[in-house]
């Protein structure tokens, strides 16, 4: 799991050419957050920017110092901010909505869906079956990520992941039923799953062990 502070580009990297729509970082005080969107405010203005579970589990308290990756979907009617807690989590994301019709929130919620590191290993792995598994992907696109992707992606070497660990509590259930339902699962389902995977962690595992538990259930029924 990634540190909970400001992800900043490394000292004489050269800036990327952009176009002037596209609005490369956001960096402000944190005002809200939840694992769908965070509201960040910058001299006052407050920027509603959606985000996936991981970037919301990196997220720091209400009230701190963040700074986010973002991605700008301009429509003719609409203005989105998509967020990543890094510059490698904002290019997946600008690799799997460059893979035909998937788009923005489909991709937020491909990498809601599956950490990182898997859907990485099940798009190298050619693994259409593990993709599928998350709501709105169906098999057919999740081969075609497959075949458009597989020579684009690289997994390092070494991935290293920690988890805290940290008590349960009522919110923190609330919390992870919620976000499975903000990724399609039906109420029910995400209940069961929740509480299973609670009963199987104890005490202890934080809100991304409760919902990559859950997710894992969720994948068998």
């Amino acid at each position: 799991m990634p540190p909970k502070y400001c992800h900043r580009l490394p000292t004489g990297q050269s800036c990327r050419r952009i176009s002037l729509t596209m609005i490369a970082h956001i960096r402000g005080r944190l005002d809200f957050k939840s694992p769908e969107y965070a509201v960040v405010d910058v001299n006052g203005v407050g920027y509603r920017i959606f985000i996936p579970l991981p970037t919301y589990y990196a997220l720091p308290e209400i009230g701190c110092q963040v700074q986010l990756h973002t991605y700008t979907l301009v429509r003719e009617d609409a203005l989105q901010l998509y967020g990543f807690y890094s510059e490698a989590q904002r290019e997946l994301f600008v690799k799997l909505i460059g893979v035909s019709r998937i788009g923005p929130r489909l991709a937020r919620n491909i990498m809601s869906g599956l950490p990182e590191n898997e859907l990485k290993r099940a798009i190298v792995t050619r693994d259409a079956d593990r993709i599928s598994a998350v709501p709105g992907v169906g098999q057919k696109t999740a081969q075609r990520l497959v075949v458009e992707l597989q020579d684009k992606i690289i997994i390092p070497e070494a991935e290293l992941e920690s988890a805290s660990q940290i008590p349960i509590s009522a919110d923190m259930l609330k919390d992870a039923i919620s976000a499975l339902i903000n990724l399609g699962y039906k109420p029910e389902f995400a209940r069961r799953a929740v509480r299973r995977a609670w009963q199987e962690s104890g005490d202890s595992g934080g809100l991304e062990e409760i919902i990559k538990q859950a997710l894992k259930h969720l994948a068998k029924y």
